[in-house]
């Protein structure tokens, strides 16, 4: 069945979940994802990880600034979602007090700023970078949070990024978000045009977490 099709006879946040369904996958079943969530990395091989979250977060959070005031994109500007204050005490505590003056991106992550940028230009392209990064952090990411707390012995200042108290229940706030997505006044058109640019923020992450597989045997604990 076609995209457009599809658009016609789901709501959209359905459509959106299973057009992207398949890259989703791949960024969940990297070999950096795999390795991780597997407890067969040192806690700097998560740090890596939280570092280019900060350059990512920083870019689409710069966005949002942006977007508070646009009668679409301001729909899915939610204060407490933010994640810069958590990542900075996560940083301050898995790097040091210095963290700020040692810390670079990755050249993948470098490539994922700037596409941010770029989408954001359009309402449409910020949802999608938004997207595909909160809600999974949101779901998917607290495996990741309970692996740090429970192999990697990291709790509170450390996994402070994947704490979302303020958003209250999360099944409730993910229906809310999917509204949002399914009332937004796009077009067919631009529909296609929001699936197209949230493939490309899974692929940009895809590619961050293939960079940093590049150096999983420096990650990898002693056994």
């Amino acid at each position: 069945m076609s995209v457009t099709t599809d658009l016609d006879t789901r709501p959209f946040s359905a459509t959106l979940r299973a057009s992207t369904l398949q890259v989703h996958e791949k960024a969940n079943y990297s070999t950096y994802m795999r390795a991780l969530l597997g407890g067969e990395l040192s806690q700097d091989g998560y740090t890596q990880l939280a570092v280019q979250y900060y350059f990512v977060y920083s870019a689409i959070e710069a966005a949002s600034d942006r977007m508070a005031g646009d009668p679409v994109g301001g729909e899915f500007v939610f204060d407490a979602l933010r994640r810069l204050p958590s990542l900075e005490r996560d940083l301050a505590h898995l790097v040091g007090p210095d963290w700020r003056s040692t810390i670079t991106p990755l050249a993948s992550t470098r490539a994922y700023v700037a596409r941010i940028e770029e989408a954001s230009a359009w309402a449409g392209g910020y949802v999608a970078h938004h997207y595909t990064r909160y809600l999974g952090d949101i779901a998917g990411g607290q495996a990741i949070r309970r692996l740090l707390e429970k192999t990697y012995d990291v709790a509170d200042a450390g996994t402070l990024f994947y704490h979302f108290e303020g958003i209250g229940s999360a099944p409730k706030f993910r229906d809310v978000y999917r509204a949002k997505l399914d009332n937004a006044p796009w077009t067919d058109a631009e529909r296609a045009r929001v699936i197209d640019e949230t493939l490309v923020a899974f692929e940009c992450n895809v590619a961050v977490f293939d960079e940093l597989a590049q150096r999983l045997t420096e990650f990898r604990t002693a056994e």
